[in-house]
Order: structure tokens, then C-alpha cells, then sequence
């Protein structure tokens, strides 16, 4: 009977700590994501001054001015319904967007020498850097989580009170794989 009771406490030791282990993975990813969050508001913010800046100079490219403020938008909504997967994609059709944004500076010399747009995209870099850090950081805590879901024995509790896994914040449109030269 004793036995019964040791074992009976160890496997319950055993399950608290591996659901509180999966719960701490759970909310440092969510940490993780608010950190990427915090910057793409600021992304947000600055996206439209940048647009503004361009079209005084290249009013005849509405079109990828356009694109740029769609995918904004599309961004900021995907954001606002708690799903960050559809949020990675949204983000990731934005990062295409800017590229463009600032390939066709390329054909306005005077937009390159405006100093309003070097400071935006100034701002802008730093903040794609930002980004980029956040981005490694939510992904490592991400595959740790992941791992945590899938391994034995954390995967019958992880089951038991679904605990989901999580998608990485990864490119999903190869050719933005590739290297892009803009000169500035």
C-alpha cells in the first residue's frame, strides 16, 4: 500500500511538472510573439510616412504605393484576431512589399537625397533588425515548445490538456529567399 501511494506521488509530481514545464513554453512563446508585436506596431506606424514621402516624388507609381498600404492593412487585421499564423503570413507578404517600396526609389535621385526618407529609412532598418532579432528568439522558443508537445512523456500531457504547437515565423514565398540588391 505504501508503495502504491510512493508511486501514485511520483507520477503526480511527475505530471505537474510537465504540464507546468509546457505552460512556461506556452506563455514564453506568447511573450516571444508580443516582442515581434511590439515592433511591427512600430513598423505600422511608419510605413505610411515612409509612403507619403515617396508619392510626392513618384506619383505616377500608385500602384506599388498601394500594394504597399494593402499589405499593411492586411498585416494589422491578421494581427487583431490572436491568430499568429495567419499574422506570420501577412507579415511576410508586407516584407516583399516594402522591398519594392524602396527598389523604386532607386529611379527618383531626389527621393534618395530627401532627407525625410533616409531617416524613415533609417527608422525602418532598425527596426527590420529589431525584427529579425525577435524573430530568432520567438523561433528558438518555438522549437522548444514544439519539442516539448511532440517528445514522450510531455506529449501524453501535453495531449491530454491540448497544448498546441506552434508555427516557426519562417519565409514562405521562396523567391523572397533570394538575395534583392537595392542601392541607395
Amino acid at each position: 500500500m505504501l508503495i502504491a501511494l510512493i508511486v501514485l506521488v511520483v507520477v503526480g509530481l511527475l505530471v505537474m511538472s510537465l504540464y507546468n514545464k509546457l505552460v512556461s513554453l506556452k506563455n514564453r512563446v506568447l511573450e516571444a510573439w508580443s516582442g515581434i508585436d511590439v515592433q511591427l506596431k512600430r513598423r505600422y506606424d511608419l510605413i505610411p510616412n515612409l509612403v507619403n514621402t515617396v508619392k510626392g516624388y513618384a506619383a505616377h507609381e500608385s500602384g506599388t504605393l498601394e500594394k504597399v498600404i494593402q499589405a499593411r492593412n492586411q498585416a494589422m487585421s491578421a494581427g487583431s484576431g490572436g491568430n499568429i499564423n495567419a499574422q506570420v503570413q501577412a507579415e511576410n507578404a508586407l516584407s516583399g512589399t516594402l522591398k519594392s517600396l524602396f527598389a523604386l526609389s532607386e529611379n527618383y535621385p531626389d527621393l534618395k537625397a530627401n532627407t525625410s526618407f533616409l531617416q524613415l529609412q533609417s527608422s525602418l532598418g532598425e527596426i527590420e533588425e529589431t525584427l529579425q532579432n525577435a524573430r530568432r528568439y520567438y523561433n528558438a522558443l518555438v522549437r522548444d515548445n514544439n519539442t516539448a508537445v511532440e517528445a514522450f512523456p510531455s506529449n501524453l500531457i501535453a495531449n491530454a490538456f491540448h497544448f498546441e504547437k506552434f508555427d516557426f515565423f519562417e519565409i514562405e514565398n521562396e523567391a523572397e529567399r533570394q538575395n534583392v540588391e537595392v542601392k541607395f
